[in-house]
């Protein structure tokens, strides 16, 4: 409790540096699965897997980089708006695409 009687809960949170060497190399990895799925004809499914790929390097970055895992829910809220939007759009394009 702070010294007003009300309840801080704003401590920060500490992510050791071991945490960032292996989401480092996680994100080298995954990288590197990009290029591989780039150089190799899987047809179709090549661009969903590289998407698939980015998504997972952006959640990393988002949770572990930028201490979205730790903030409020409000934040949260806020960034799945945001992907809902981005998805419709794709979504709206491909469409457009994929029907004329």
């Amino acid at each position: 409790m702070a010294t007003d009687g009300t309840h801080n809960d704003s401590h920060p949170h500490i992510v050791n540096y071991g945490t960032y060497v292996l989401i480092w190399l996680a994100l080298l990895a995954l990288t590197a699965a990009t290029v591989a799925v780039a150089g190799i004809n899987f047809g179709g499914v090549t661009l969903w897997l590289a998407i698939l790929i980015a998504s997972a390097k952006a959640t990393l970055v988002l949770n572990v980089f930028m201490h979205i895992k730790f903030d409020d829910v409000v934040f949260k809220v806020f960034i799945a708006i945001a992907i809902m939007t981005l998805l419709a759009v794709f979504i709206f394009t491909f469409a457009d695409y994929i029907f004329r």
